[in-house]
């Protein structure tokens, strides 16, 4: 079986920077199905020719230690590129002719990945309708859509009825780059491949979950789009979510990409939604400060750049337990990470000193930048009189010297391969937008809770943790220390 992946957009910015480099690794680690053939598509007019040369250059820059040029200029030879305009219907059918050329005889699985700007999803995706291009004809055909998955409930339920009208939704692949990192699929693995970890996996032994997703910088030229998506659209109802999930769910029958995603969709089914004062309660609003002085953003802008939630999963497993979701700009570091914060023992016999009270144990789950995971726990202090101290168990997965590979990587060869496992289906995606969409309208309504400022570099406002400290809790407030 031969495979073919069209990029459309395929002379912007993500392309160059992640899609190329991110094939050409797995060519290079002997991991990219042959034939594969990639062909980008685009309104700029150059021949393949010149826009290999032009991906030499931004792959070598991207894809680092792993390039060599013997691969390159083999892999380059799979590379083409035709001129075309998504609003164009006859360069469809042009496309369409070329495919077919390329391709012979050869029974071809085809993946279009849209690497253009959302508003043109729906027209892209019409047309290839238009030209046949979605026929499972000598082949599999299947569809890659970059986030955002709409603004809202609404629009992403619009979104979907109009691919469904070309597509069937085991041919559409939605897709989150978080889902690609090592460490979130080795959730599952250190979820259900553990007996040490599942038993306690549960609302008996589970105090509470932390999900920070922090970071460094501000929102520099992107504040034109931040100010209309805010952090709740950019961060919570995609990735945070994502991360929620595969931390919540349940076991699935098989691991297979359909039973994994019934299981993340149940947990999203069971977030208990607000309700009267838990728009006000349950959160956390912040705008660090300066955002106002940004390019693009208003005088008076309301937008938030800082989101704490609290969320209860209502089923056997979570009941009672909060998960408490952040995100911020402006942050004191980037991190990505996951805390699974244990329950105190029912009695305490050791650390009645007045100095130290001892604290309970607590898994960290590094996502990002260091992936790997650091187990708390309490243990003597040598030499004394049975006093504790916190100890700590570190795993990297990088601690092998190889380098992990990127999210996109993995993403794309699960896309070429038909795994639809790591992908976002949508049911999915419309129910995360339920959940969100009240607490953004109620955050943009008169009766909005109040908007605190922060410093830059500071995990956003300290109101975040004053309303942690009412909880009798704290928010785990370490960069990366893995």
């Amino acid at each position: 079986m031969s495979h073919t992946m069209v990029i459309f957009g395929a002379s912007g910015d993500l392309t160059s920077r992640k899609l190329i480099p991110a094939l050409y690794r797995q060519f290079h680690r002997k991991k990219l199905p042959k034939p594969t053939r990639i062909v980008g598509v685009a309104r700029s007019v150059f021949t393949s020719e010149q826009w290999r040369t032009q991906l030499a250059e931004t792959t070598e820059k991207y894809a680092k230690a792993d390039f060599a040029a013997d691969d390159w200029k083999a892999f380059s030879e799979s590379i083409y590129y035709l001129p075309g305009d998504i609003s164009n219907e006859q360069d469809f059918h042009k496309l369409g002719a070329f495919l077919n050329d390329i391709e012979g005889d050869q029974q071809t699985d085809r993946v279009y990945y849209l690497s253009t700007m959302p508003q043109l999803y729906a027209t892209a995706i019409a047309q290839m309708g238009k030209a046949g291009l979605n026929v499972d004809n000598h082949g599999h055909r299947r569809v890659i859509i970059e986030k955002p998955f709409g603004t809202d409930s609404v629009t992403a339920r619009q979104l979907n009825d109009s691919i469904h009208q070309t597509f069937r939704e085991d041919q559409i692949y939605r897709i989150d780059h978080y889902l690609g990192k090592e460490t979130v699929q080795n959730m599952l693995v250190l979820r259900f491949g553990n007996t040490i970890f599942e038993p306690l996996w549960n609302r008996n032994y589970i105090d509470h979950v932390q999900i920070t997703c922090a970071e460094e910088v501000k929102v520099g030229r992107r504040g034109d789009y931040y100010d209309k998506a805010g952090i709740l659209r950019d961060m919570f109802q995609n990735h945070i979510f994502q991360l929620m999930m595969v931390t919540a769910m349940e076991a699935p029958v098989r691991y297979t990409g359909e039973f994994v995603r019934d299981e993340k969709v149940k947990v999203l089914q069971a977030v208990r939604p607000y309700k009267g004062s838990d728009f006000a309660e349950n959160g956390v609003r912040g705008q660090y400060e300066g955002y106002c002085e940004e390019e693009g953003i208003p005088d008076d802008s309301q937008t938030e750049t800082f989101a704490a939630l609290k969320l209860y999963i209502d089923n056997w497993r979570w009941r009672g337990v909060p998960f408490y979701l952040r995100s911020g700009k402006a942050m004191s570091c980037r991190t990505t990470q996951i805390v699974i914060q244990f329950r105190e023992p029912p009695h305490m016999l050791f650390g009645e000193q007045k100095s130290y009270r001892p604290e309970a144990n607590r898994l960290v789950i590094q996502i990002q930048p260091a992936e790997g995971m650091q187990l708390h726990f309490q243990s003597k202090v040598p030499d004394s009189d049975m006093k504790l101290r916190l100890s700590e168990l570190d795993f990297r997965f990088d601690s092998n010297g190889k380098e992990l590979p990127d999210a996109y990587q993995r993403l794309l060869l699960d896309g070429l391969l038909g795994d639809p496992g790591l992908f976002a289906r949508s049911d999915e995606v419309e129910q995360a937008w339920r959940i969100i969409d009240p607490i953004i309208a109620a955050w943009k309504s008169p009766a909005a809770p109040t908007l605190y400022t922060y410093e830059p570099g500071l995990w956003g406002p300290t109101q975040s943790s004053d309303w942690m400290h009412e909880q009798g809790r704290n928010w785990f407030d370490v960069c990366p220390m893995i």
